[in-house]
């Protein structure tokens, strides 16, 4: 899988007056296909849509449209004839580099030095040109500026590179094209609007399409769109009739046809358009829905399909619904580089003060230059290079923690950042879940039934189908008992039979290796079934229709055939779908049953719709079934469906009892129907189908028209099993103070559902679910009622998101950052993106987004610290995240563990490169007053390059080996990573203490060195060198909590380096001297005066007032 960063183009739900205007007499057409203003339909078609006689073209902006600029509007697309295009579409090409050949080199300079730390080195490197200014050799100060350049240089060519050829791989996809001379291979890359696309199984849709013919005898297709919306249910997909009827896929070229279609929009879940042929008589006019849709980034599932691309480029829906990527800086990065400009501003100050001392005499301007440059030092250029070699060895502890195999470390810029996140925003399909769902329970009012029950309602099921084949003459005068059995019978048979026909699962049949396909769809053959679906419920509900002895063994557009126990196969023919929506929360279907004749409405859905539905029903009466009735069936989820059924005294209870559980709650019910009611439903669902404006309201309404007074069934319980070990890391992140947000583009049920399952949401809490909410006055309302609860988890719907983000940012991201657990559900991608965004400015608080699908990559991108799951969903997320986990469960130790070390590592790293720096410019302070505040350095060459490399580098950096507690401890009291969040380890007062420090020290070797020194300068240099060596591995071993081998090699490795360049040092230091016992014993009490006291307050402070860490090692 490659990753794909996108750039969002175009505000969502833009329009415009002669949008609707086009709309309007587009449907006025469709009414009328005939004639319109007495004229033959024919004559309208022309090759660009349809213009008011007030609205001037377009034309003039076309020149903007080439660089991007324009704005989206409707299109009329020819089938087949790309030519025929009345605007210019941009070319079908992806492109995620940040930089091309020329802008790479000055791009990449540019985001270095627009960074004050970076850009005062350039300066001081170039000042050395100038020979009033130079204090030594050039490579002092160009070689270490010169090796970050190079080193993030080279980083950032290699990421160039990757992303280059990820591009390239997806741009040169190749894919069939209809045309005139046949079909030709065509690059991805060089797909144009209007051409004919062939797509085959388990392919990449390349471009927003128009889904016109299948190689599916059912006449549909099944669709993975988990890359674009995050979800792994397959999605049912319908061609347009007229070209599906063609007898073969060239055709389609022979036909006079073309598509009008919507402007380039965001949502994804909506599409409305119109297709028309020209050529019959009369012409053909279908409406097009998302039914008819296949949108550019998803996976055909099922057959091979020809599609025509309506949308291209940066208008694809995935290109529109992706943020652009953005250089995260890490917040440590930011901290630093605030104390660089303080010590940037003591370095101006000491400057200054020792002009002044000299009473600005002379040319004072370049005296101020020269001590800018002599105190440099304060700001130490080795902290940057420190700094990005820990973070590297941080990331490579990362990957080779045997405790979380597979993690990867895609961005080593910011591995600090996992120890200090107070958000985490979380995907629930796939990062939660394994969405895979599991049968749990059938509830029937006066009884429930279990997994372990399960073999009781096969019984009931073999009783009823036995008795039917066996046909028992009637017994006189029944038992109660009987009566009962076989009442409950009965409706376990009706529950079953319901379940069994209401749903848009098909089960298709693949080769074994011992049957071949077409003999194993002929006889049915059970070991080469599998289903597929829309939804992973419905898969479930079926595979248990199937263990109870009713199954599915066909289906196609128009029939469906279910098999009893005794292998007898019934044939049912399907009316009408009514397939499953956010807004109705509910799907049916209309049957009729070959062998009676009796027409069936099946529905199913929430409780809250359906308790207005389904009538009042005795279950102790035993049900009459009467041929020729049209009974209609529903199902749908508890929450909707109470508003469908009638009075009934057990619905709402038991439907809170297993919500409670975890469970996914279906209400089940039926209705029967006279023929006359349903032809005269059928005659006006199609008219509210053909309609443009307001279709999906007109056909809400038909279909509501028959959902009143309908009997209820049953209730399926079904749970989505959540991955290993969830539960117990949510609680550990709750124990370590992060906030855990839910964003998923699923169901609101399926998102509670699932917040309750992985105890997102505790027990002893309240839910609040957000109602829905249109305009500014409810979301006020809805607000205030939120209001007045505390400690309450909320729900809340992306639609309602936007609606209160529009009117009340401020005051809904006030009331959610107070609440334990947040759940968003039906999020749109860039939704995801903006609550993140939200969350980071009103609050300031670092964030870290976890998902696995395309759908967020935005959300990733746009945290402070993204990190992709690899799963079911492909590797997109991954590949777009700073940090790839193979399972949610390992995030607990990467940010408890990884996280805090790396942050406690890189704070004590920083700090004490500082206090070296300060060391040594105090002591040139020092140098500096006592001689007459002379711009003259103490140690020049190769003294002041091997200070902060060879003699003290390596036990410096031996720091980002150190660790306070075993990662054990960290796991077991999350509660250490709490303390984190108040950036303790860095911060001013910790920074004042090590500024003190370096004061105190550098201040104690230059004196003792200047009153300790006899006869020779050079003396001096000898002994408060050797003596600011020694006080520095002293300080090393005095900051360590956790002694590594490699801590000790350092140490002792830098002693001896040093003694043994003292022979090659004769030009600054007298070696003669160094050898005698005076040397020796000045050294031993300058340095012996600089660290004691330090090491007593270190005691006693630790004796005294331990830290929380301390407790727990000891």
């Amino acid at each position: 899988m490659v990753q794909v960063k996108y750039v969002r183009l175009w505000p969502a739900g833009h329009t415009r007056e002669c949008d609707r205007l086009r709309v309007d007499e587009l449907e006025h057409r469709i009414a009328a296909p005939h004639s319109v203003g007495g004229q033959h339909c024919s004559e309208f078609h022309v090759d660009r849509p349809i213009q008011p006689s007030w609205q001037p073209s377009y034309r003039c902006c076309e020149w903007l449209r080439c660089c991007g600029g324009g704005e989206p509007r409707p299109r009329t697309v020819w089938l087949g004839h790309p030519e025929k295009r009345d605007q210019r579409y941009p070319r079908n090409v992806i492109n995620n580099q940040k930089y091309n050949f020329f802008t790479f080199l000055p791009g990449v300079l540019f985001n270095q030095f627009k960074y004050f730390f970076n850009l005062y080195f350039l300066l001081l490197a170039c000042s050395q040109f100038v020979p009033e200014m130079r204090l030594g050799a050039l490579y002092t100060y160009w070689v270490p500026l010169g090796f970050v350049l190079a080193v993030t240089i080279i980083r950032e060519a290699v990421e160039e590179i990757r992303c280059y050829l990820r591009d390239k791989e997806v741009n040169s996809q190749v894919y069939s094209r209809l045309t005139v001379r046949g079909t030709v291979k065509v690059k991805s890359a060089n797909i144009q609007v209007g051409d004919l696309i062939i797509v085959e199984k388990n392919q990449r849709v390349p471009a927003d399409m128009i889904f016109l013919r299948t190689s599916e005898k059912n006449g549909s297709c099944f669709l993975r769109t988990d890359q674009l919306d995050g979800e792994t249910d397959w999605k049912l997909r319908l061609p347009v009739a007229c070209t599906q009827r063609l007898p073969t896929a060239a055709d389609l070229l022979q036909i006079r046809s073309y598509i009008y279609a919507e402007e380039p929009s965001i949502d994804i879940h909506n599409f409305v358009g119109t297709f028309t042929r020209e050529d019959s008589d009369p012409s053909i006019s279908e409406s097009l829905s998302i039914e008819n849709a296949l949108w550019a980034g998803t996976v055909i599932a099922s057959g091979t399909v020809v599609g025509v691309v309506l949308y291209t480029g940066r208008e694809l829906r995935s290109v529109m619904n992706t943020s652009n990527p953005r250089s995260k800086i890490g917040l440590f990065d930011l901290e630093v580089n605030c104390l660089t400009k303080i010590l940037f501003g003591a370095l101006v100050v000491v400057s200054l003060v020792m002009v002044a001392l000299q009473h600005f005499a002379g040319r004072w301007y370049l005296q101020i230059i020269r001590f800018l440059l002599l105190f440099s030092n304060i700001i130490p250029i080795s902290l940057r290079v420190n700094l990005d070699m820990g973070k590297i060895v941080y990331s490579w502890v990362i990957r080779r923690d045997s405790k979380i195999p597979g993690t990867v470390v895609r961005s080593s810029t910011i591995p600090e950042q996992l120890g200090r996140i107070s958000y985490l925003l979380t995907d629930k399909t796939g990062t939660l879940t394994q969405n895979e769902m599991v049968f749990k329970r059938l509830h029937l009012g006066t009884v429930a039934y279990g997994l372990d029950s399960m073999d009781e309602v096969q019984s009931h099921i073999f009783s009823i189908y036995t008795q039917q084949s066996q046909d028992p003459p009637a017994q006189k005068g029944p038992t109660i008992t009987t009566k009962v059995r076989r009442t409950m019978s009965s409706r376990v048979h009706e529950a079953v039979k319901a379940i069994a026909l209401c749903h848009n699962v098909t089960p298709v049949y693949e080769s074994n290796g011992v049957t071949d396909q077409a003999e194993a769809e002929k006889q049915y053959e059970d070991s080469c079934r599998v289903y597929q679906a829309s939804s992973p419920d419905e898969v479930a509900l079926v595979q248990w229709t199937e263990s109870v002895g009713l199954t599915l063994v066909g289906r196609d557009q128009s029939s469906m055939q279910l098999r009893t126990p005794g292998d007898q196969i019934l044939n049912f023919t399907i009316l009408q779908i009514f397939p499953f929506t956010y807004e109705s929360k509910r799907m049916g279907i209309i049957v009729r049953d070959e062998s009676t004749g009796e027409i069936t409405f099946y529905i199913k859905g929430a409780d809250v719709v359906m308790a207005g539905i389904v009538q009042y029903n005795d279950w102790l009466e035993e049900e009459d079934e009467s041929t020729g009735e049209i009974t209609f069936y529903i199902k749908g989820a508890d929450v909707v469906m109470a508003g469908i059924v009638q009075y009934n005294d057990w619905l709402e209870e038991e439907c809170g009892n297993m919500a409670r559980e975890g469970l996914r709650v279906l209400v089940v019910a039926k209705k029967s129907l006279a023929e006359e009611q349903y032809q005269d439903f059928e005659a006006r669902y199609v008219q509210a189908k053909l309609s443009v404006h307001d279709r999906s309201l007109k056909v809400a309404t038909v279909i509501e028209s028959l959902e009143m007074e309908m009997e209820l069934l049953c209730l399926t319980g079904v749970e989505d099993q959540l991955q290993a070990d969830v539960r117990p890391t949510l609680e550990t992140l709750r124990n370590a103070g992060i906030k855990v947000w839910m964003l998923t583009g699923d169901k609101l049920e399926t998102a509670t559902c699932t917040a309750k399952n992985a105890h997102l949401v505790t027990r002893n809490q309240d839910i609040h679910v957000f109602r829905l909410v249109t305009n500014r006055g409810e979301a006020h309302l809805e607000l205030n009622a939120f209001r007045r609860k505390h400690d309450c988890a909320l729900v809340i719907s992306g639609d309602s998101l936007e609606i209160c983000l529009k009117y009340y940012e401020y005051e809904f991201m006030e009331l959610a950052c107070q609440c334990p657990a947040v759940v968003c559900c039906r999020c749109a991608p860039t939704q995801k993106a903006q609550i993140v965004r939200l969350l980071q400015e009103r609050t300031g608080k670092l964030t870290c987004a976890v998902g696995d699908g395309g759908n967020d990559v935005s959300m990733i991108q746009e945290s402070d610290c993204g990190v992709g799951v690899e799963g079911k969903e492909g590797k997109q997320a991954s590949l777009a995240a700073d940090f790839s986990i193979t399972q949610f469960k390992h995030l607990g130790r990467l940010l408890m563990v990884h996280g805090r070390n790396s942050y406690k590592r890189s704070a004590a790293l920083s700090q004490f490169v500082i206090h070296r720096s300060l060391c040594i410019s105090t002591m040139q302070a020092v140098f500096s007053s006592v001689f007459y505040f002379a711009s003259v350095p103490l140690y020049q060459g190769f003294l002041i390059i091997g200070y902060s490399t060879i003699y003290t580098m390596f036990p410096v950096f031996s720091l980002v080996l150190d660790k306070d507690v075993k990662s054990e401890v960290a796991m077991l009291y999350p509660e250490l990573y709490k303390d984190l969040l108040k950036g303790r380890p860095l911060s001013y007062k910790t920074f004042l203490i090590w500024v003190l420090i370096s004061i105190y020290q550098g201040s104690t070797i230059m004196y003792g060195a200047l009153l300790l020194f006899e006869s020779e300068f050079v003396h001096i240099v000898a002994i408060s060198f050797t003596s600011l060596i020694l006080t520095e591995l002293l300080m090393v071993a005095l900051t360590i909590q956790t002694w590594h081998w490699l801590m000790t090699v350092a140490e002792l490795l830098s002693l001896a380096c040093y003694i043994a360049s003292l022979v090659f040092l004769h030009e600054f230091i007298d070696v003669y001297f160094i050898a005698t016992l005076s040397f020796l014993w000045k050294v031993s009490v300058i340095t012996l005066v600089s660290c004691l006291p330090l090491y007593i307050l270190k005691y006693l402070r630790r004796r005294f007032s331990p830290p929380s860490y301390s407790k727990l090692t000891s």
